[in-house]
């Protein structure tokens, strides 16, 4: 038994020898993704708690409306995710000004969807008393979601530059302009939620206010450094040159490659959306519960959104010179370390889960209407894991096509039926809802593993058959 884990741990060394350098090329590109990615969620816990500390009726309606607004927030940030490849290849090549023409366009075409995405979701707010939630959280709800209605653009506006850097290798940059406006944010709940040196006590429109005014300083500061900054001098270079023509094809590259992941990104929030609408239907303890799970599920998705990223950033490069050997490489060494990383976060969720949700509400009947949600968050840390590795290796190739059937299939055929049978045909309630996130997100996993097989097959023929 000894000798066995002893050579059970051998191999891992030999393993971890083996990819040691796509190791160090993911860890310097995706920790500080992943310093940017906790930065978020240390807002969001600050949010949670000090909202929570004003009362149940406040958490379930920022339950309710962060609810709907995940779905397009997550959309938004799934099209500025399909700008990175275009500027990875583009960066590879050494082609800075055709790079500023790509961020252009990608600037441009992330307007004109938030743009949509405002005019829909100001159409939604006349129908929020009928989405079933308890009546008393809409007089709280109702200024709440206008504020967040105000803050899509300059978040669209952001995620377009930063996925430039992203693209251009340099994740630092967003890392602490994402800090600052996370300090900032933080400070502003404290002064607007419980009304301190002064200010007003505006409760959850305070968090509303305080999320928006980050957002629009942390767009100002991105806007300011690439036009302002010297080193991104040949890039605004091609932003203000004019090419006739080229400016809309660039767009409409900007939407063939980034509509598919948007897609793809929304469908699967929008499970993750659905399940607080259905936590809902049971009641306000349910949904306030189901808020502060999701809320430390978020930990391990975005630590897992750093590697992620980074595979993407990786791939794009290696994609850009045709080195597919290479590709496969980064795509297995992402693997390694969101695995690696679910395990912690597991074991995190498993040895502190009462602690964790006691820190986020005083309420009683919260926190033991959350403690059952943590086995199965556990169990789907894994699924989660892995779609989101090959999700981002598929981006990564541009081939983002298949994103949306095995979307349409995961989340949509497959999921939320699930979701629904667990929750209210076996009346299992939102203990039915985090089970059928595992469901959905294993299948997810299969399917994007074998897209990105099929897409690396596929580009390695075409390469093949221009050489011939």
């Amino acid at each position: 038994m000894v000798i066995r884990g002893i050579n059970r741990f051998g191999g891992l060394l030999n393993l971890a020898s083996k990819y040691k350098a796509e190791y160090k090329d993911l860890l310097k590109l995706g920790l500080p993704v992943m310093i940017t990615q906790l930065g978020i969620i240390v807002v969001s816990f600050a949010d949670t708690v000090m909202v929570g500390r004003c009362g149940t009726r406040e958490l379930g309606a920022a339950a309710f409306v962060n609810s709907l607004f995940m779905v397009v927030t997550v959309m938004q940030l799934g099209f500025g995710n399909g700008l990175t490849p275009l500027i990875g290849q583009l960066y590879s090549k050494g082609d800075r000004s055709r790079l500023g023409e790509m961020m252009k366009a990608g600037v441009v075409s992330n307007v004109m969807l938030s743009a949509l995405f405002t005019f829909i979701f100001g159409g939604i707010y006349f129908f929020l008393d009928r989405f079933g939630q308890p009546s008393e959280l809409l007089p709280l709800a109702r200024p709440y979601y206008l504020v967040m209605l105000s803050s899509l653009l300059p978040m669209a506006i952001f995620n377009a530059f930063q996925q430039t850097s992203n693209g251009c290798t340099d994740t630092s940059t967003p890392m602490w302009i994402i800090i600052g406006s996370n300090v900032l944010n933080i400070i502003g709940n404290w002064l607007l939620i419980n009304g301190e040196m002064g200010f007003p006590r505006l409760g959850l429109l305070g968090a509303g206010i305080s999320t928006m005014t980050a957002r629009y300083a942390a767009m100002l500061t991105m806007v300011g450094v690439y036009f302002f900054s010297r080193s991104r001098r040949d890039y605004i270079r091609g932003w203000r040159g004019r090419v006739r023509g080229r400016m809309s094809a660039d767009c409409k590259r900007v939407w063939l490659t980034s509509f598919p992941v948007m897609v793809q990104s929304g469908i699967e929030c929008f499970m993750w959306s659905f399940g607080g609408v259905v936590s809902g239907w049971f009641g306000t303890v349910q949904l306030a519960s189901y808020q502060v799970v999701v809320t430390l599920s978020q930990l391990g998705f975005m630590i897992y959104m750093g590697i992620s990223v980074a595979t993407s950033i990786r791939v794009a490069n290696l994609t850009g010179t045709s080195d597919f050997t290479g590709v496969r490489r980064i795509a297995l060494a992402g693997l390694h370390l969101t695995l690696l990383l679910a395990t912690l976060a597991s074991i995190g969720f498993y040895f502190f889960s009462a602690s964790l949700i006691g820190f986020f509400t005083p309420d009683k009947l919260v926190e033991q209407a959350a403690i059952p949600l943590i086995f199965p968050l556990i169990l789907y840390q894994y699924g989660d894991a892995v779609q989101l590795n090959y999700a981002n290796a598929l981006r990564g190739t541009s081939e983002v096509r298949p994103l949306l059937w095995v979307a349409v299939v995961s989340y949509i055929i497959i999921g939320v039926p699930v979701m629904l049978w667990f929750a209210k045909g076996l009346g299992f309630g939102n203990v039915g809802v985090y089970y059928s996130f595992s469901v959905a997100l294993f299948v997810a996993s299969a399917g994007l593993w074998w897209s990105f097989r099929w897409a690396i097959r596929r580009f390695e023929r075409g390469v093949a058959g221009a050489a011939g």
